[in-house]
């Protein structure tokens, strides 16, 4: 539940790791406001000087944004005459700085490729993976369903100029794999929902982690079915899928790239491919964007793709619920009562608030089952997280210090950034009083994504939750709205799960076109997610 605000083939690259420039008929030069122009190692003495000379002469002054195609050979190569010259502001080693270099490689790429440029070289920015992903996120177009010239596969290839030493070569290799994961969760995103249904979801996702050729050891997909959901009793998740003549599906993903017997890290993404909010109908007005109501499970998608794809030496499992809500003679109906796998009832006060009854028992069965050391959801999940912090920011409800600390600092690497949440108990009240059940799935318009969190949190097994409020003694989670232990300022216990919600919704989609944005669904925070686990790998 949250508010109502084309498939393409994915940009595949191809990168080249030398310092010849003859595959190239285009190149992408960076100009630092402070006049420092980054030309390639290769480039001849009396090249660099014309081109410098150019530079000066076109008025190009290197500011953030700024860019510039200019025309000739410059020693570059013989086939290349044209060079874009992109701003990239002040120089340094920020966050901030790598974003300038993704955006503006960007910008260069549709600059040289509405010059119809097919091959583009990118000289060194000195921040070869942010370069990387900027070229291939601006090289990003939705376009499968367009005839003619406007749908044709986008076959433009980057590739990095003169790149020497082996941290070159990986930094370059690991921005053209991220850049790869959010641009598939985009595509799944984006593609319109009868040609992206559960079971095509699924078979998607599936053609493409099995298209890296990763071990099948390390790489397992299961693909679960209704019955399977009936017999773990997964009523919440049921009773939203019960609506769509779509069945329902349960996609596993384990990568196994770290040590036998290592706990793994638990990421687990809603899949509601089209949400119509059921019997309690959302309005007609831009309907259509519920196709990416499953943006949880498409950003958790795009992250296993990217891990897979560079074999980090972590163990991860992925838990994906997909159906459709949809309003029918079968759908649930405002009122009704349904048994979640971990035992708790919850009564149906919003049928469009059918996000978190799917996770509830993705939630149970995931962490249950693997026991994990750290899970984290991610949703479309609310509007009130849209009206709270807008695109700029997707909300995170934590139990943990450290975990938040960890997303944060992943989220400002990646330029997908984090805003922390109060996830309390004080909130508990709004969806534990005035129910027929245990819980009722819905706590009213003050703190909506607040109540949603809280909700969520009671079905994740071994959690000890710390977040400041009243002290009990004894497990704090075997009882819904149970006073809870006081752990505020220390992290948790050995043993329990850390645990984050991340809610998405108001950075599920963007109305700007530049840089690496394109206008339509982001496949937000997928590249934020590789970046945590890498770091959660390297510990």
């Amino acid at each position: 539940m949250f508010r109502i605000r084309a498939i393409t083939k994915a940009v595949r690259t191809r990168t080249f790791h030398t310092s010849s420039t003859q595959l190239h008929d285009a190149a992408i030069v960076g100009l630092h406001v402070d006049g420092q122009l980054l030309m390639p190692r290769s480039i001849a003495a009396d090249g660099k000087e014309s081109l410098t000379s150019l530079v000066k002469a076109a008025g190009v002054k290197g500011k953030a944004g700024e860019s510039r195609v200019l025309y000739g050979n410059f020693g570059l190569g013989s086939d290349i005459q044209k060079v874009a010259v992109v701003g990239l502001g002040k120089q340094g080693t920020s966050a901030a700085a790598k974003d300038r270099i993704r955006m503006a490689v960007a910008t260069g790429v549709k600059a040289l490729k509405a010059q119809e440029a097919k091959d583009i070289g990118i000289a060194g920015m000195g921040h070869d993976q942010a370069a990387a992903e900027g070229a291939s996120l601006g090289l990003y177009n939705f376009n499968q369903f367009k005839s003619g010239k406007k749908g044709a596969p986008n076959d433009v290839k980057i590739s990095a100029l003169d790149l020497e030493s082996p941290n070159e070569v990986q930094a370059f290799e690991y921005g053209v794999i991220q850049a790869r994961a959010q641009n598939l969760a985009r595509i799944l995103m984006e593609t319109p929902s009868n040609h992206m249904t559960p079971t095509l979801f699924v078979e998607r996702v599936r053609k493409e982690l099995e298209g890296l050729g990763v071990d099948a050891k390390k790489l397992k997909i299961t693909v679960r079915d209704r019955a399977w959901a009936e017999e773990l009793k997964m009523g919440a998740f049921l009773s939203v899928a019960k609506g769509s003549d779509e069945p329902l599906r349960f996609l596993e993903i384990e990568y196994r790239g770290g040590k036998d017997g290592d706990k793994p890290l638990a990421l687990v993404g809603k899949g509601v491919t089209f949400d119509s909010g059921g019997i309690s109908i959302k309005p007609s007005a831009n309907m259509g964007m519920m196709k990416g109501d499953m943006g949880g499970a498409a950003t958790v998608a795009g992250a296993l793709y990217g891990i897979a794809a560079l074999q980090l030496p972590l163990n991860v499992i992925a838990g994906i619920p997909l159906c459709e809500n949809m309003p029918s003679g079968k759908a649930s109906k405002p009122g009704d009562v349904v048994t979640s796998m971990s035992g708790k009832t919850i009564e149906v006060d919003n049928t469009d608030a059918e996000g978190r009854l799917i996770l509830a028992d993705a939630l149970t069965y995931i962490s249950k089952t693997y026991k994990p050391h750290t899970l984290v959801d991610l949703a479309t999940l609310t509007g009130a997280m849209d009206v709270a912090l807008g695109s700029a920011y997707a909300g995170v409800f934590s139990t943990s210090n450290s975990l938040w600390s960890e997303l944060d600092q992943a989220g400002e690497e990646a330029h997908e950034a984090f805003w922390r949440m109060p996830l309390h108990s004080v909130y508990l009240p709004q969806i534990t009083a005035n129910t027929t059940a245990d819980l009722i799935n819905t706590g009213g318009r003050s703190a909506g994504s607040c109540t949603a969190a809280v909700f969520l949190r009671e079905f994740v097994h071994g959690i000890q939750r710390d977040d400041g409020f009243a002290k009990t003694e004894g497990e704090p989670t075997t009882e819904v709205g149970k006073p809870l232990e006081e752990d505020a300022g220390e992290d948790l216990k050995a043993g329990s799960v850390r645990y984050a919600h991340i809610d998405i919704a108001g950075v599920m989609d963007t109305q700007s076109n530049s840089g690496y944005y394109a206008k339509g669904m982001t496949g937000r925070p997928a590249r934020a997610l590789i970046e945590f686990a890498k770091r959660i790998s390297s510990k």
